[in-house]
């Protein structure tokens, strides 16, 4: 297929109609993720807002993924690869610019490895915890020594800021003397580095400073950072009035937001506080996902997200107040009513609290208004 500078699959051919099940037809003009929706074959997202493969065709970079799966067109997940080539600039200029790449995909057994490519190394930790490096997913929860990976959270946790080696020792040797925990520490370190450069990490992503470590922000991509940006990047906008480009902002962090921070670990100490700092970012996010949605009139999706965010936080009353607001604009008061009892049974029985009078007040207003409404629709049906 071919891909232009807005990932748009400008080009179907037979070979990848016979691997997907789409014809030309149903895929030219479409996102590439949105007809892929690809994932590396250990989980993590291939196709999302963040798109390495994006990334690179920009820079003029070949990129690879050897081991994936992407969903044909009956729901089926097909084992698959990717491999690419990129238009020359000079090319790019005889075609107006149309097509920025061309990528290959076909049977994931015939994939080898592009010794060319060098991305950085990717991290998710909204969500499940995992890797990858130039488009190939790491099995981290296969590694022989399990405080690797709890030296790489910790790492990552505090990203581009140095982290003293006695304070590591004292976390993951609770109680050891620092000779002995100095001596553990190295043989961690070593074992990470190593796993990373089999992994195909072509630069050093752990430095040591002085007594102290600490991940490169240069040498990495975390998917917290990423969704942080666009979360600010989105409140600016809509500060501005730029309604549509701000919804796309929020949209796009919404989809990197898979699950809290490092929640594999719930009850960890060690990232509890950034864990609670991006869920707050992650709220506030949605409040103005919803406020963008209900700008543009779109207030059955506003309504969606106070939904969303209700589930998962029933005590956010402010989400229920701007939720009932929307359902009495459709004219649903019936759903109005239905979600606000069911919203104060759940606060009354989960948590033993009742709505504040504002919310209580609010309620009561909108409903009224739904049976003068109602009752004005009848007399308007009176014969004569």
């Amino acid at each position: 297929m071919a891909i232009d500078e807005n990932m748009h699959i400008v080009g179907w051919n037979s070979g990848a109609e016979g691997l997907l099940g789409y014809s030309p037809s149903e895929v030219i003009g479409s996102g590439c993720g949105e007809v892929l929706q690809g994932v590396h074959s250990s989980g993590e997202p291939l196709c999302s807002v963040a798109c390495e493969g994006m990334s690179c065709f920009l820079r003029g970079e070949t990129w690879s993924a050897r081991s994936c799966r992407l969903r044909h067109k009956n729901g089926e997940m097909v084992a698959a690869a990717i491999s690419t080539l990129v238009m020359p600039a000079d090319a790019k200029h005889r075609s107006d610019g149309d097509v920025v790449a061309v990528a290959f995909l076909h049977d994931s057994r015939l994939a080898r490895k592009d010794p060319h490519v060098s991305t950085p190394l990717r991290i998710y930790t909204l969500g499940h915890f995992c890797l990858t490096v130039a488009g190939e997913g790491l099995a981290v929860d296969k590694w022989q020594r399990k405080k690797a990976v709890i030296l790489l959270k910790c790492l990552v946790s505090r990203l581009g800021r140095p982290l003293h080696r006695e304070l590591l020792i004292q976390y993951m040797w609770p109680g050891a003397d620092v000779r002995s925990g100095w001596e553990r520490l190295k043989v961690v370190i070593s074992f990470l580095r190593k796993q990373l450069r089999a992994g195909g990490l072509t630069e050093e992503a752990v430095e040591t400073t002085d007594k102290s470590y600490l991940l490169r922000r240069d040498a990495v991509w975390v998917d917290a950072d990423a969704f942080e940006k666009l979360a600010f990047e989105g409140g600016e906008l809509e500060k501005k009035g730029e309604i549509t480009e701000a919804l796309m902002r929020f949209e796009n962090a919404k989809s990197l937001y898979r699950g809290d921070f490092m929640e594999g670990d719930p009850y960890e100490d060690w990232w509890a506080e950034e864990r609670e700092r991006l869920c707050e970012i992650y709220l506030e996010m949605m409040g103005g996902l919803a406020r963008c949605h209900a700008e543009q009139g779109n207030l059955v999706d506003a309504a969606q997200v106070c939904r969303t965010v209700l589930f998962r936080e029933p005590c956010r009353e402010s989400f229920l107040q701007n939720l009932i607001r929307y359902l009495a604009r459709l004219g649903r008061y019936d759903l109005m009513e239905a979600q606000f009892q069911k919203w104060q049974h759940v606060l009354a029985e989960d948590f033993g609290m009742e709505p504040t009078p504002k919310t209580l007040r609010l309620y009561q207003e909108l409903l009224g208004n739904g049976k003068k409404t109602q009752s004005e629709a009848s007399l308007t049906d009176l014969p004569g």
